[in-house]
């Protein structure tokens, strides 16, 4: 539900056609929720159907330009105060972290430094986005610096996470339970793992 809103919170600050909605959002939302063209554009459509959006003027080629009505103001005011964020409820990168012990210690390294890598990358872009942008006082600006500090602040914490945590794969307790782990699907001629021997005589 929340690319409706996307368009909601952009045309509250003021009118826009398609055209010139997709330029603010890619400039300015793309990085929070990504969307593609025919995706706003099919919003409008249901938005202006919905009666939370209306054609406020008509240009050439077909241009028209879209204004946010007092029920979609009313909507999206819903939005921001009644309705609890849902937050990220899955995140593919933290669920492999639980099983890379059935990896060897360097392929669960390998993996963990890609990570820091990635977030270092995430930072840049941002980074880059923040001395580059034309910060004014309107509403989408002010507040967008907000959103870009979240995630400054995020992708810094993600990656300094990532260099500790290949670190500690490469200790000696995730060695032994990466050992253990992977000496459970050994072939039966590579016969029982030595730690696992061990283990078995305590």
């Amino acid at each position: 539900m929340s690319l409706r809103h996307a368009v909601l919170g952009l045309l509250a600050e003021s009118p826009a056609s398609g055209y010139d909605l997709m330029k603010l959002f890619n400039a300015s939302l793309a990085s929070v929720w990504p969307a593609t063209q025919s995706q706003v554009y099919g919003e409008l459509t249901k938005l202006t159907t919905a009666g939370l959006l209306e054609v406020a003027a008509h240009g050439p080629r077909g241009r028209k330009e879209y204004a946010i009505t007092e029920d979609g103001l009313a909507e999206l005011r819903h939005w921001l105060t009644d309705v609890e964020p849902s937050g990220p409820q899955r995140h593919d990168g933290l669920l492999r972290v639980f099983f890379l012990g059935i990896v060897t210690p360097l392929e669960a390294q390998t993996f963990l430094l890609h990570q820091a890598e990635r977030a270092a990358r995430a930072r840049t872009t941002l980074e880059h986005l923040e001395e580059t942008a034309e910060w004014d006082e309107e509403m989408i600006s002010v507040y967008g610096r907000i959103a870009l500090e979240y995630g400054l602040r995020i992708s810094a914490m993600q990656e300094e996470w990532a260099r500790w945590a290949a670190e500690e794969v490469t200790s000696a307790k995730a060695r032994k339970a990466s050992e253990l782990a992977r000496g459970q699907h050994k072939g039966p001629d590579e016969g029982p793992h030595e730690e696992g021997r061990a283990g078995e005589g305590k």
